[in-house]
This record gives C-alpha cells, sequence and structure tokens, in this order.
C-alpha cells in the first residue's frame, strides 16, 4: 500500500512538473552573412550572455528556447519569410534582433498580424516603430545622435559636408544632423548619398577633400565598412587638409578599432554607448564578456542593445510568469526602465514604445594602448527621439 502510495505521489509530481514547465520561444533574425555579416554573433553572444547569468531569475519551471534565424544582410524579402516561419511553424511568443532597417519594416505586418511582440536591437531608423503597435525598440535611432552632435558641430565649424550610405538610416542621419547644424548657423557645403553594398570610397572622399568643407560628417553602417573609410580618409590626406571626421558611432564601433588603426585617433563620435564607458554597469558587462568570450574580445552597441533588450524580455516573462500574452507583454515594455543598463539609465517612451537613453560625445584615444572611444561628456541626457518629438509639435 505504501508502495503504490509513493508511485502515485511521483507520477502526480511528474505531472504538474510537466503541467507548470514553460518555454517561452524567442525567434531572433540578425545577419551572420552578407553585408557585415559579422556584426550577428555580436548581437546573439549578449543575448545568450545574459541569459546564462540571470535564468535563475526565471519563475520555476520556465525555460527559454532561442530559434537563430540568418537575414543574410540587407535582405527585407528574406528576413519577411523567416519572420512568417517562425510565427506559424516555430510558433515563437517573441520576434527579436534585426541589424538593417529594410528588414525590420518588412517584418512589422507580420508582428502586427500575428500579434507577436516584437523586440528591435539595432536597427535605428525613426519611423520603424510606428509600422506596428507590437514593436518596442531598445537600441538606438539616428535622430538620438545626429541630431546633438549637429548642435555640437555649429559651435566649433562654420561648414560642413556630409556623406551617408542611400537607405533609411543614412537619411535619418543627414536630415537630423543638417537640421541642428544649420540651426545653429552653421553651412552645408555639399551632400551625398553613396550606395548601401560596395561603393567607391576614394572618389567620394577625393570630392570631399576639394570641397574643402571644416568638417565631414558620415554616417555609414558599422563594422568593415567604417573601417575602409577610415584607412582612405587617411591615405587621401583629409585629415591634414584640415577636415574633421564626426559622425554618430558606427564609424568608430569599439570592435572595429583595433582594425581601423591610429587613423581613427581624434575622431569625434556622438553615441549612446562605449566600451570604455566608466561606469561600473559597464565594467561589469565587459569583464563578463571578456570571461566568457575572450580577452581579446570586446562588446559593441549592438551587443549593449542586445543585453539589454533580453533584460526588458525577462521583464515581461517574469511579470507573466512565463505565459506571454503580446497585448499585456507590450504594456510592460511600455514601462519598462533599466537603471544598471551599460550604457546608463533607459527607459521605454511608453508613447512611442521607443528607446530614452544618454547621448556621450566622444573622442578616439589611446588608453593603455588600445584604441578607444572615451567618452568626454554626457552631452544629453535622456534622450527622446527627436523626430518623434518634432511630429508631436506638427
Amino acid at each position: 500500500m505504501r508502495l503504490t502510495k509513493i508511485v502515485a505521489l511521483a507520477a502526480f509530481a511528474l505531472v504538474s512538473a510537466a503541467a507548470s514547465a514553460q518555454t517561452v520561444k524567442i525567434g531572433f533574425i540578425t545577419s551572420y552573412s552578407g553585408l557585415n555579416g559579422n556584426l550577428g554573433p555580436y548581437m546573439e553572444r549578449a543575448v545568450r550572455l545574459y541569459i546564462k547569468q540571470h535564468q535563475k531569475e526565471l519563475p520555476p519551471g520556465v525555460k527559454i528556447e532561442l530559434i537563430i534565424r540568418d537575414d543574410t544582410g540587407p535582405n527585407p524579402d528574406k528576413a519577411r519569410q523567416l519572420a512568417q516561419e517562425l510565427v506559424v511553424r516555430d510558433k515563437v511568443d517573441l520576434l527579436a534582433g534585426v541589424i538593417f532597417t529594410p528588414n525590420a519594416m518588412s517584418m512589422a505586418p507580420i508582428a502586427t498580424e500575428a500579434k507577436v511582440p516584437f523586440v528591435i536591437m539595432n536597427a535605428g531608423t525613426s519611423v520603424i516603430t510606428t509600422r506596428s503597435p507590437y514593436i518596442a525598440r531598445v537600441s538606438f535611432t539616428l535622430w538620438q545622435s545626429s541630431y546633438p552632435l549637429g548642435q555640437w558641430a555649429a559651435k566649433k565649424y562654420k561648414t560642413a559636408y556630409t556623406l551617408v550610405s542611400d537607405f533609411g538610416p543614412g537619411h535619418d542621419a543627414e536630415t537630423a544632423f543638417m537640421q541642428a547644424f544649420k540651426e545653429g548657423g552653421g553651412n552645408i557645403v555639399a551632400s551625398v548619398r553613396v550606395p548601401l553594398q560596395n561603393p567607391d570610397w576614394a572618389a567620394y572622399l577625393q570630392r570631399v577633400k576639394d570641397a574643402k568643407p571644416d568638417t565631414l560628417f558620415v554616417f555609414i553602417p558599422a563594422g568593415k565598412t567604417a573601417t575602409a573609410v577610415m584607412k582612405n580618409f587617411s591615405e587621401l590626406g583629409l585629415g591634414q587638409a584640415g577636415i574633421k571626421l564626426i559622425g554618430p558611432g558606427d564609424i568608430t564601433t569599439d570592435e572595429e578599432l583595433p582594425n581601423m588603426g591610429d587613423v581613427a585617433l581624434g575622431v569625434t563620435t556622438m553615441f549612446h554607448y562605449s566600451a570604455a564607458g566608466d561606469r561600473p554597469a559597464n565594467k561589469a558587462f565587459v569583464a563578463a564578456w571578456k570571461k566568457e568570450y575572450g580577452a581579446n574580445e570586446t562588446p559593441n552597441f549592438l551587443s549593449a542593445a542586445s543585453w539589454d533588450g533580453t533584460a526588458m524580455i525577462f521583464e515581461a516573462i517574469r511579470q507573466q510568469k512565463g505565459k506571454i500574452d503580446p497585448d499585456k507583454t507590450m504594456a510592460i515594455f511600455k514601462s519598462w526602465k533599466f537603471a544598471n543598463s551599460p550604457r546608463g539609465p533607459i527607459s521605454i517612451d511608453p508613447e512611442t514604445r521607443d528607446i530614452v537613453q544618454n547621448e556621450y560625445l566622444r573622442e578616439v584615444r589611446k588608453v593603455g594602448g588600445q584604441l578607444a572611444n572615451v567618452e568626454l561628456e554626457t552631452f544629453a541626457a535622456a534622450v527622446k527621439d527627436p523626430w518623434k518629438e518634432q511630429q508631436k509639435k506638427k
């Protein structure tokens, strides 16, 4: 009799455990091939590191399943196909990731139709969050960095030339910088938009040199592309001609600085994150990264946003005890705040579902013999997306 009772209790415990077990599926789309395919792993590593360090904080029995897909770079048709498969076939609870704006835009209707919360961890064109009520962005907008950089530059330079990649983020960066620079009394000598893939940087930069502006504002996708621009800038002697190179932080992203070499010294950027940031939370993040992935590995801004995005997802999972309701999840996202982000205090603007964060004026310097984006000052604190703020006034 006693044995029968024990067996029955054990069976009941197994059934109860199975009933209480909950797997939250995250469909994670980023780029592992194509243009800047080297950046996808920086996002995935951050997500996996956060899960590893914080999974004990999840409700009992709740597990996360990360389903990874490669969108092959700026490829909206591919991204849409992958998102649809993740939603319909894999039945994911959330979508996350995405480096490129065209991909995020193509996925937005799927998030809306299926009511699947979509956490943008990079793509930075302002309009993205308006494309679906189920999108929340934890990364940045180009207006957040480029507008204050234009304000700063107008106090130092009389003339500027802008050179940006010809897609959504480039258009935003160009418009934001030009507007602020002109408002401050500066003069835009010329503006040029270049193909997203395989532009002839030498030809474009020679035109800049011939125009002789005080400063050149550049936005191009972070990574290897930025290194190519930096080296052409040096080889053509634009610095020696007295032209100051500035831009959002994409042009001196942390992991590429060793590849750029000393030609990057003195480049000034405005951005929301630097691996060299002197904040306790950032020091802990960088130390954990190096312990996990190697002493010579450095996280970048995509890593920081992916880390923070995972923290936001964890909060939604905790509050709902692992049972993801789309509308409750979005309500949690809209009220989310994170004081201990590696980039400083951040939050989500409940009206726009977009990130609110500090912008730091930075300069590439040598620290301990290594190149680093040294934060000189917090140029603007708790910045909402300026483009959306302007739209409210219209």
